[in-house]
């Protein structure tokens, strides 16, 4: 008997482990939903989350800059020479032959070809003059970033750099991460890490050695802006605590800017030398040559579109929840009953879309959400306007069971009050335990 009853107690445990399992899941949702169909009181209805397009590659639809305009080489033709031999100078860029020119689109052109594809500025032949370049990379359109940004170079990694972000379509600049061998000397910064970072100093600006430094350059080309280490700082190393992370973003205007661009620029102070000496003798062995630029991010749509479509040279939201605009940053005509608001992360998993009503009902009060004001006995939160309510009970949080109101209250046989909830957890281990005492 005590056999039979610890099985059966094991088998209710499991089932009650997978239902947990199954209402909390591993992923905290990707926000990939902006609305469903319920049915409720009224009806088949919408039930409206807060959501976002998927990530993606978007260096597809950037648009790229260079400054001075004649940077890139081939115009006139010239050879170039190995850094770390200089008398190995077999690499000739000539703009009129298709295939010993360096256009900038091969910086985003598709990798793993043989021989590898990239662009390439002029040498640094006006030396001691300064060989400046800014690479401008514009989408006109705020995304967010979501993984590290990554340039690989094919002439050595430059010994001074400046990642720099607009958030206002190129008016103005604000450093992103300064590169370079020498920090001090060049940027007059302390050399730090990302590692260095905590969580009240991630949006500190810093100047790193990690990309710049080393003679062997052959076999270190990356450098990087490090998105997921700022994110494990409150996502955790794999990144398992997302929730942790969408609440901080959710809450801190600052970090979510942070991660927000218009626009970025690659300012190149100084080509890779390989020595301490530059060989004023051989200037032909000293230039920037990039094969690939990594971005990826997804269109800032502030929480009301899980889709953004690139036409006509632009990208757009395809907005939800009665919003509108290439951000979904206002409310549509007719729909302004309420003054816009951006959609919420929280609560996890499926967050608050604060959806923009019609003109015509009014101002609409704040009913109910899943912290302070939850709907009870099972009542769903639509829209944090009104509960939805099982069917045996009523009231503006679920409050009241519907058999108050019947014929001899909720001790009637037919009151359709809802039986009582199964034992907790608790319960259920006690039972076990003594099953098997």
């Amino acid at each position: 008997m005590r056999l039979y009853l610890a099985l059966a107690l094991q088998a209710l445990w499991t089932g009650v482990c997978q239902a947990a399992i199954q209402h909390y899941p591993a992923a905290w949702g990707h926000y990939d939903v902006c609305k469903s169909q319920i049915y409720s009181d009224e009806g088949l209805t919408w039930d409206y989350m807060a959501c976002q397009p998927e990530t993606a590659d978007m260096t597809q639809y950037l648009k790229v800059m260079l400054d001075p305009p004649n940077i890139t080489c081939g115009n006139p033709p010239e050879t170039y020479c190995a850094l770390e031999n200089p008398y190995m100078c077999n690499n000739e860029c000539d703009a009129s032959t298709e295939e010993l020119a360096h256009p900038p689109e091969l910086m985003f052109d598709i990798e793993g070809r043989n021989p590898t594809t990239f662009w390439q500025s002029t040498s640094w032949k006006r030396y001691p003059k300064a060989l400046l370049v800014n690479i401008t990379l514009s989408w006109n359109k705020t995304i967010e970033l979501t993984d590290d940004i990554v340039l690989t170079f094919e002439s050595g990694r430059p010994e001074q750099m400046v990642l720099e972000k607009s958030l206002d379509y190129g008016r103005s600049w604000q450093p992103y991460q300064f590169y370079a061998t020498d920090c001090l000397d060049a940027f007059t910064m302390e050399p730090k890490t990302v590692q260095d970072l905590t969580q009240h100093t991630l949006l500190d600006i810093i100047c790193t050695e990690d990309y710049s430094r080393g003679y062997v350059w052959k076999y270190d080309k990356t450098v990087r802006f490090e998105i997921k280490d700022r994110f494990a700082l409150f996502a955790g190393p794999q990144l398992h605590n997302m929730a942790s992370l969408y609440g901080q973003l959710d809450t801190t205007k600052n970090l979510r800017d942070f991660f927000t661009i218009t626009d970025l620029r690659i300012r190149l102070l100084r080509p890779a030398t390989g020595a301490t000496m530059v060989d004023e003798n051989n200037l032909s062995r000293y230039f920037y040559a990039i094969s690939d630029i990594k971005v990826q991010g997804r269109c800032k749509c502030n929480l009301h579109a899980n889709s953004c479509v690139f036409d006509k040279e632009k990208l757009s939201c395809e907005c939800e929840h009665n919003t509108t605009g290439p951000d979904c940053g206002r409310c549509k005509r007719n729909y302004q009953g309420r003054a816009w608001s951006a959609g919420s992360y929280l609560p996890i998993p499926k967050g608050t879309a604060n959806i923009c009503i019609p003109n015509n009902i009014g101002p609409v009060t704040r009913v109910c959400d899943n912290e302070l004001m939850r709907c009870q006995n099972g009542g769903v939160c639509i829209s944090n306007v009104r509960c939805n309510c099982p069917s045996a009970y009523t009231g503006l949080l679920c409050e009241k069971p519907l058999c108050e109101s019947e014929l001899g209250g909720c001790r009637g046989a037919s009151s359709g009050q809802r039986p009582l909830r199964p034992a907790s957890s608790f319960v259920l281990l006690l039972l076990l335990g003594l099953a098997l005492h």
